[in-house]
């Protein structure tokens, strides 16, 4: 299974619909719940737009911009966890050369100094395009 870990929302796009209802708001005389209905958002959006709209508000048509948390890795750190994780499980003093979430956390902290709870180490994974491989079965 390959996931994306592209960003969910397209913020050009959604800003473009607020600028369009901000068109709509004053050029034709249409209500709230036709403007809601041309550009496919909820009624309570418009009315919420409309309200900037009439009282001035600055940056209403920006939005609130990224939702979530930043990730504590930049770019840099991302490639250097990369060539690490590269070497081989083995090359960090692990047993095996399989590679689990918990020895790729402790590969993290350890050349970054970023510490990351196991569990969420399958996103920063993802983020690099590594997937979820499995050992092959080899008789006793």
């Amino acid at each position: 299974m390959k996931r994306s870990c592209a960003p969910r929302r397209d913020f050009a796009a959604m800003q473009a619909r607020r600028l369009r209802a901000a068109r709509l708001f004053s050029a034709v005389k249409r209500s709230q719940a036709e403007i809601a209905r041309e550009l496919h958002i909820s009624r309570q959006s418009v009315s919420r737009w409309f309200e900037a709209w009439l009282q001035d508000k600055p940056n209403w048509i920006r939005g609130a911009g990224r939702a979530g948390r930043r990730s504590k890795l930049d770019g840099a750190q991302l490639k250097q966890v990369d060539k690490a994780l590269r070497q081989g499980a083995q090359a960090h003093g692990f047993g095996t050369d399989l590679w689990t979430l918990p020895r790729v956390a402790a590969v993290i902290e350890r050349t970054t100094g970023v510490h990351y709870h196991p569990g969420h180490v399958w996103k920063i994974l993802g983020a690099m395009k590594w997937s979820l491989q499995r050992p092959a079965k080899q008789a006793r």
